[in-house]
């Protein structure tokens, strides 16, 4: 059978986009540590036991670092994140056909919907990116440039990392009176398998926080996105 989160995300993604090796090797990570569930479609990849997160969370401290959700499903949304709501519209199915030439959500950031997503730029460079709910988080930007920096991001342990008026703090400062324990066993791997360290604070990675609405921007996936929506 094989990796099945792998292979679910192959057999979607567009022709011009391959799946990082970092990230491959998570999604590994990821079925070695039983850490997913399957639903009727899909399977559902995290980086803590989601049984233990939810039993040990209080309305004042949780365990399990970073929250995030890996599937192939989520790229689903894409229409409607872009305000494509009218599929039968060919203007909107052209421009649709543009952008998932170049993006693919793979992952889920925030509890109110927000998600992160593969992205080439103009010259053909694999990013990844964030693209915010609306209705929660507003960021719009490339969180790193490149998959090894996406895993960094995640080992610092944020809450969630959809939420940009954190990045200048390194975790529970900006919001002290809840505390997120550190998902030590994801921090170690990250840190011996690829030889590197962990960042105190996102903004080491995350080098232009950009919000819908912010003119001007020098993120170049805000300024993308700017061609296919009007964020109000």
């Amino acid at each position: 059978m094989g990796n099945k989160l792998i292979r679910q995300l192959e057999q979607n993604l567009p022709a011009e986009i391959a799946i990082p090796h970092e990230i491959k090797m998570l999604y590994q990570w990821i079925e070695d540590h039983n850490l997913f569930i399957d639903t009727d479609t899909h399977r559902i990849g995290f980086l803590y036991p989601d049984d233990e997160l939810k039993a040990n969370w209080t309305d004042t401290k949780r365990d399990g670092g970073t929250c995030v959700e890996f599937c192939a499903s989520f790229n689903e949304s894409a229409p409607y994140w872009f305000g494509f709501n009218n599929l039968n519209d060919q203007n909107h199915q052209e421009k649709l056909k543009e952008i998932q030439q170049r993006l693919y959500i793979f992952g889920q950031t925030g509890a109110e919907g927000s998600q992160c997503a593969f992205w080439l730029n103009d010259n053909k460079e694999l990013k990844i990116v964030h693209m915010g709910s609306g209705s929660g988080s507003i960021l719009c930007c490339i969180l790193a440039d490149n998959a090894l920096d996406f895993l960094r991001l995640l080992a610092i342990g944020y809450d969630e990392i959809c939420w940009d008026e954190e990045f200048p703090y390194p975790p529970n400062i900006y919001n002290p009176i809840f505390f997120v324990s550190p998902n030590i066993a994801f921090q170690d791997w990250v840190k011996t398998t690829f030889n590197t360290e962990i960042p105190k604070i996102a903004l080491e990675i995350v080098k232009r926080p950009t919000r819908m609405g912010d003119e001007p921007s020098q993120d170049e996936f805000y300024n993308w996105c700017n061609q296919y929506t009007n964020w109000y």
